[in-house]
């Protein structure tokens, strides 16, 4: 691991190339980002780069749990009404409406690290697992809230529910991607909604 930055100049730029890193590989892949270009981006020195992150997997760690963040605060306040029928329709039509503002369709950053990353470090990997776990909780905290108020069937299984429907959404956010048709998240945030409706009293 790199040092930590005991000033409020080295916070700085350990955050400046935290953020390059992290801008170059949405937009071009891990392959195709290299520490120089980092370095670039930051305006920091190579010294100045490995002092705040030992080696390239140190900094695409860090890459990652910064990209988990960046998703889950994104929904957070969405994914805090996923506990009622409306709520969980306002949270669906975010996730489509996300994808219709691009350009172009990105699909889910998680996944797409995971994509370039899970096989290469096993730290990595357990750190996009985090992320996509933490995103199956807000899910699941909301169901188990409907299953307390009556609202789902007595044999629900929230924690299924959640995998379920984070299983669909995931689908749907790479067909957009690859396809470039945001049909397909459409149909998935559908088919989420299908198999909660199933569930509900």
């Amino acid at each position: 691991m790199g040092t930590t930055p005991r000033t409020a100049r080295g916070r700085a730029t350990r955050q400046r190339i935290l953020q390059a890193a992290t801008e170059l590989i949405s937009e071009r892949g891990v392959a195709g980002t290299s520490l120089d270009d980092v370095r670039e981006l930051a305006q920091a020195s190579k010294s100045q780069l490995y002092l705040y992150f030992s080696d390239r997997d140190s900094l695409l760690r860090e890459v990652a749990e910064s990209t988990c963040e960046t998703v889950i605060e994104a929904q957070a306040e969405a994914l805090s009404g996923f506990d009622s029928v409306a709520g969980i329709k306002r949270y669906l039509d975010a996730t489509v409406a996300l994808q219709v503002q691009q350009e172009r369709p990105s699909g889910c950053p998680i996944a797409s690290l995971a994509g370039q990353l899970a096989d290469h470090d096993e730290q990595t990997r357990l750190i996009l697992a985090d992320g996509m776990d933490r995103w199956e909780e807000g899910l699941r905290t909301g169901l188990e809230a409907m299953l307390s108020r009556g609202e789902l069937k007595p044999n629900a299984d929230p924690a299924a529910l959640a995998n379920q429907s984070l299983v669909v959404l995931q689908g749907g956010l790479l067909l957009t991607q690859v396809r470039r048709d945001v049909a397909q998240m459409q149909l998935a945030t559908d088919t989420v909604l299908a198999l909660i409706s199933a569930a509900l009293v």
